[in-house]
């Protein structure tokens, strides 16, 4: 199964619960992409492949080198679809709790720095603000392409938690 969404929109948090929820293993992709600075792990494409061989999985729907694998094994994709707005919130405040607790992510990374979070073009929230149109066309496109593929829409944080409540 995988979620898929914006940067900020909540997937690893559904990810892990839909886990807990199902008995599913997660594997949350940022771990094993994120090497130390920021740098991307070269094992991480082999790593997906390894894990997502198994029959039972849960993950996020992101990083372009691994997408097409990702939607060709899992059997649905839940989609948080909300709006531009709510995102951009969501990433602002998990982004600012983080830079000022100094919370450890994924192998030593940290915030680099709020100015970098708003005006670099891989920083978190400028990421999440100029991605997220385009989210949404690969995500349609991606459920075209692979009929097997359950679309499981999500336009809103109630509809996420109505239907995380219907699976258990």
């Amino acid at each position: 199964m995988l979620i898929a969404g914006t940067a900020g929109a909540g997937k690893s948090t559904l990810a892990r619960q839909v886990a807990e929820a199902l008995n599913l293993p997660y594997v949350e992709l940022d771990s094993l992409f994120h090497g130390p600075s920021w740098t991307p792990r070269p094992e991480f494409v082999t790593e997906v492949d390894g894990f997502t061989r198994g029959d039972r999985w849960i993950c996020e729907w992101q990083y372009r080198a691994v997408r097409p694998m990702l939607a060709s094994r899992a059997e649905t994709i839940v989609w948080l679809d909300f709006p531009r707005w709510l995102v951009m919130w969501r990433v602002l405040r998990r982004t600012v709790t983080r830079f000022v607790r100094n919370t450890e992510l994924w192998n030593g990374n940290r915030e680099p720095s709020l100015w970098h979070a708003f005006t670099n073009p891989e920083g978190i929230i400028r990421w999440a603000w100029d991605t997220h149109a385009r989210n949404r066309e690969q995500i349609l496109e991606a459920a075209a392409e692979h009929d097997h593929l359950e679309l499981v829409r999500l336009r809103s944080p109630r509809e996420a938690r109505d239907w995380l409540d219907g699976l258990e």
